[in-house]
């Protein structure tokens, strides 16, 4: 079992997630909004399909570059994306 990170390319507060714990997440579908310390909301996705393991962060929470915000238990097959 492979358990991928999902992490913080910004400087921000979390503003939502759009996955919960045991949900089932696909490639380069949006995850969490991050509202950056320049005021810009960014979207992060991450390029890993799998069933969440855990959530590492909640709304309202600071966050910085590298940190997890949720660990995914990654397929073990290769999907395909454009």
């Amino acid at each position: 079992m492979y358990f991928g990170a999902v992490v913080s390319p910004y400087h921000g507060i979390i503003e939502g997630a759009s996955i919960v714990k045991d949900s089932r997440i696909y490639e380069w579908e949006p995850l969490f909004t991050i509202k950056t310390s320049d005021g810009l909301t960014q979207v992060i996705h991450q390029g890993i399909s799998g069933e969440v393991a855990s959530l590492e962060v909640t709304e309202g929470d600071t966050v910085v570059p590298g940190m997890v915000l949720a660990f995914v238990k990654e397929d073990l097959f290769v999907t395909g994306s454009d």
